[in-house]
């Protein structure tokens, strides 16, 4: 178990005006920034990251999607980082969210889910190594 995870404020959310409560959130539950950016993705790019789900019915449309707008990627620390985390931004429904996780208050629906969060150890150090330099992580 590592002590870090990843995470992505999404283009819904950051349209939204969301990207401050959950930040503020994400802080206020433990987790301290170790590496943070605004980006925006290009297809290219938000389709390598999400080569994993290239088979997958839905991959088109969240490529589409994720390189719609600007996004904010973030490394985040705490003991127990990746469950801890996912347990904060609740299920990807965020009809079927836990009251109080960041889905649930900030999502729209299933492919506008606000947040990314990665699920497992591996991902989070793959997923955050995609986006920050070596220098880029304190």
């Amino acid at each position: 178990m590592t002590n870090r995870t990843f995470t992505m404020i999404k283009p819904d959310a950051m349209k939204n005006g969301h990207a401050g409560a959950i930040l503020d959130k994400i802080i206020k539950s433990g987790f301290r920034i170790v590496a943070l950016k605004q980006t925006k993705l290009t297809e290219e790019k938000a389709g390598e990251f999400y080569a994993v789900h290239k088979a997958r019915p839905f991959y088109g449309e969240l490529v589409e999607f994720m390189s719609s707008g600007v996004i904010i990627a973030a490394i985040l620390e705490k003991d127990n980082a990746v469950a801890d985390f996912r347990t904060l931004i609740g299920a990807t429904d965020p009809s079927k969210a836990d009251e109080g996780t960041i889905r649930k208050l900030f999502a729209t629906s299933v492919g506008e889910n606000a947040v990314h969060g990665s699920d497992s150890d591996e991902n989070a150090k793959i997923e955050g190594d995609f986006f920050f330099s070596g220098l880029e992580q304190f």
